[in-house]
């Protein structure tokens, strides 16, 4: 029988969220790019922003919870970083902007950061 520290079952959890949120990150790249590919205002705009919003929004929430163990600075940065992506996806479904690509350039950096 197999017997495991809790710091190496911990350690598994930590890996097995960051690969969650890799992959949840990757989904919103993937919309977002065809989003971007696509003419005009259409139903993979709404699906992209409806999608990084939701993602970022959870983010926000976790970040936001007393036993984050991410550094206070860091967490800040990181709560910056999805405000402005919401206000970002917000003005594309304003048609105020077409920014797709600085919103899927900033997602990306946060992702391959998770590694």
């Amino acid at each position: 029988m197999y017997q495991f520290s809790y710091a190496e079952i911990m350690e598994d959890g930590v890996a097995d969220a960051k690969d969650r949120e890799r992959q949840a990150l990757d989904r919103s790249i993937e919309l977002l790019i065809a989003a971007r590919d696509e003419e005009g205002y259409s139903r993979a705009t709404i699906e992209a922003l409806f999608y990084t919003r939701r993602v970022w929004i959870r983010f926000i929430e976790d970040l936001r919870q007393p036993d984050n163990e991410l550094a206070t600075e860091l967490r800040a940065d990181l709560i910056s970083i999805a405000i402005w992506i919401l206000k970002e996806c917000e003005k594309i479904r304003k048609r105020e902007s077409a920014n797709f690509q600085g919103v899927i350039d900033v997602t990306t950096i946060i992702r391959d950061g998770l590694k």
